[in-house]
C-alpha cells in the first residue's frame, strides 16, 4: 500500500475508519467488561477483592508505562505497523486471560493485553489524521468517539450476558474472532503513513515507562495509605527518571516527552483542557457509585441503569460535535462543553436527599451532553496543532492525558472517601465542578489570537 500525506478516497476512507473501529471497539469495551466482572473473577479464582484488583491495575499501568514510546515508534517504523502489531497482541493476550489458571498467571496476560492496547491506542488517532482529509478531520474522530462511548456503554450489559450463559474466562476469549477480524480489516485497509528519519532511543524509552509506571504506583500508594516511606521513594524514583529522560533528550528532534509540541500554546492548552475533561469523568464514574449505592440506597443495577444516560449521550453527541468542529473554533465549543459538564456536576452535587430517578438522569444527561461537546473538537484541535511528522507524538499525548486524568480523578475520589467517608461522593464531586470550570478556562484561552507558526 503506497505512502499517504493526505486524506484516503471517500470508500478508502470508510475502509480504514471501520478498520480503526473495530479494534478501538475491542479494547474499550474489554476494559468496561472487565470492571463490571472483576468481583465474579475474584470469587472464582479465590481471591481478595484487593489482589483481584491487579487484574485491572496491570492492565493500566501496562498502557501507561509504554504510551509515548510507542508512539514515537510509531513516526519511525510506521503508525499501520504498530496499530497490526497492538491488535496482534491484543488477541493472543485475550486468549492468554481466558485460559488463565490463577490469579498471577491472568495478571500477566492483562498486562500483555495491556501492551497491545497502549499499541492500538498510541497510534490510532494519528492514523485518523492521515485518512481524513483535513476539513473532515472533526467528523472522523466524531465517529471514533462514537464508537468508544458506544463501546463503554454497553460494556456492562454485554458482561452480564456473557457470564448469564458462561463462565469468566468467555469474556476474553469473544475477543479472539473478534480481533481476527479486527485484524483481517487492518492489513487490508490502513495505509502507510509518513516515517521519521531519527532512531529510535531505547534508553529514553526506558526511562519514559519507568517515569509514568511508578508516577502512577506512587499515586495509588499515597491515597491508599501506603507506607510513606515506600510512596516517598517511588515518588524519588520517578522524579529521577523524568529528570534522566529531559537529559536525554534534550537536543532530540522529536523527544519521547513531547516539550517540543507542548511549546506550541494551542497544543499545551489543549492537551491541559483534555486532562481536566478527563479527571472530572474519572471523578464522577468512581463517586457516583458510592452515592448512589451507599448515600441514596440504590441497589448495582439501579445504579448501572442510573450512570448509563452519560456515556449514551457522549456517543450521541460525539459526532454531531465533530461536525461542528470543522466549522467553528474548538476553543468556543469545548469551553462551552466543559461550561455545561462543571453545571451538570455541580447539579449533581446538590441531589436532594431522596431524589427521584428522573432528577438523577436529567443530570446525568446534562453532563453528558457537555463532556460529549467537549470531546471531538478538543481532539481535532490538539492533532491539528501539530506537525504531520509528528502525528504520533501527539497521538501518545492524546491517549497519555486521558488516562492520566482518569487515573487523578479515581485516587482523588479514594482520597476523599478516606477523610471524608459519607461527605466524600459529594466532595470528590465538587472536584469535578472545578476540574470541568478550569478546563473550560484553559479551552477559551485558546481563542486568544498566536503569532503565525503558534
Amino acid at each position: 500500500m503506497p505512502t499517504i500525506t493526505g486524506g484516503l478516497p471517500p470508500r478508502a476512507r470508510v475502509a480504514a475508519m471501520t478498520a480503526i473501529g473495530a479494534a478501538i471497539s475491542l479494547s474499550a469495551l474489554d476494559s468496561a467488561i472487565t470492571n463490571t466482572a472483576l468481583p465474579v473473577i475474584a470469587r472464582d479464582l479465590g481471591a481478595s477483592a484487593g489482589a483481584a484488583v491487579w487484574v485491572v491495575n496491570a492492565y493500566q499501568l501496562a498502557v501507561v508505562a509504554v504510551l509515548l514510546p510507542l508512539a514515537t515508534l510509531g513516526d519511525i517504523v510506521g503508525h499501520r505497523r504498530i496499530y497490526v502489531a497492538g491488535v496482534v497482541l491484543f488477541v493472543l493476550a485475550s486468549a492468554g486471560c481466558g485460559l488463565a489458571w490463577s490469579l498471577p498467571s491472568l495478571v500477566v496476560a492483562r498486562a500483555l493485553q495491556g501492551l497491545g492496547g497502549a499499541a492500538i491506542m498510541s497510534v490510532n488517532t494519528a492514523l485518523i489524521r492521515f485518512i481524513a482529509p483535513p476539513d473532515r478531520l472533526g467528523r472522523a474522530v466524531g465517529t471514533n468517539a462514537l464508537v468508544v462511548g458506544l463501546s463503554f456503554t454497553a460494556g456492562p450489559s454485554v458482561a452480564s450476558a456473557i457470564l448469564s450463559v458462561a463462565s469468566w474466562p468467555w469474556l476474553f476469549l469473544v475477543n479472539v474472532p473478534v480481533g481476527v477480524v479486527a485484524l483481517a480489516l487492518a492489513l487490508r485497509t490502513l495505509p502507510d503513513t509518513p516515517r521519521a528519519r531519527h532512531r529510535f532511543d531505547a534508553p529514553a524509552a526506558a526511562l519514559c515507562a519507568l517515569f509514568f509506571g511508578v508516577l502512577v504506583l506512587a499515586i495509588g500508594g499515597f491515597v491508599q495509605g501506603a507506607d510513606w516511606h515506600v510512596v516517598a521513594a517511588q515518588a524519588a524514583v520517578a522524579l529521577a527518571a523524568l529528570a534522566g529522560l529531559m537529559w536525554r533528550q534534550r537536543a532530540h528532534p522529536a523527544p519521547m516527552l513531547p516539550a517540543d509540541l507542548f511549546r506550541r500554546p494551542v497544543f499545551a492548552l489543549s492537551s491541559a483542557t483534555s486532562f481536566c475533561a478527563f479527571a472530572t469523568q474519572g471523578l464522577a464514574f468512581v463517586s457516583l457509585p458510592f452515592l448512589f449505592q451507599s448515600v441514596l440506597g440504590r441497589s448495582a443495577v439501579e445504579t448501572g441503569l442510573l450512570i448509563t444516560p452519560w456515556p449514551a449521550v457522549v456517543a450521541l453527541m460525539a459526532p454531531i460535535a465533530g461536525r461542528l468542529s470543522d466549522r467553528y473554533p474548538a476553543g468556543a465549543l469545548c469551553g462551552l462543553g466543559l461550561a455545561v459538564l462543571s453545571l451538570g456536576m455541580a447539579a449533581m452535587a446538590l441531589l436532594p436527599a431522596q431524589p427521584g430517578d428522573l432528577a438523577i438522569t436529567l443530570r446525568m444527561l446534562v453532563c453528558g451532553a457537555g463532556f460529549g461537546f467537549f470531546q471531538s473538537p478538543n481532539l481535532r484541535a490538539l492533532m491539528s496543532s501539530a506537525p504531520a511528522r509528528r502525528a504520533g507524538g501527539a497521538s501518545g499525548v492524546v491517549a497519555l492525558s486521558r488516562l492520566l486524568g482518569q487515573t487523578i480523578g479515581a485516587a482523588l475520589v479514594a482520597l476523599c472517601l478516606n477523610l471524608w467517608h459519607g461527605a466524600g461522593p459529594a466532595t470528590a464531586l465538587w472536584l469535578g465542578v472545578g476540574f470541568a470550570a478550569t478546563g473550560s478556562v484553559m479551552s477559551l484561552l485558546r481563542l486568544v489570537p498566536r503569532r503565525a507558526g503558534q
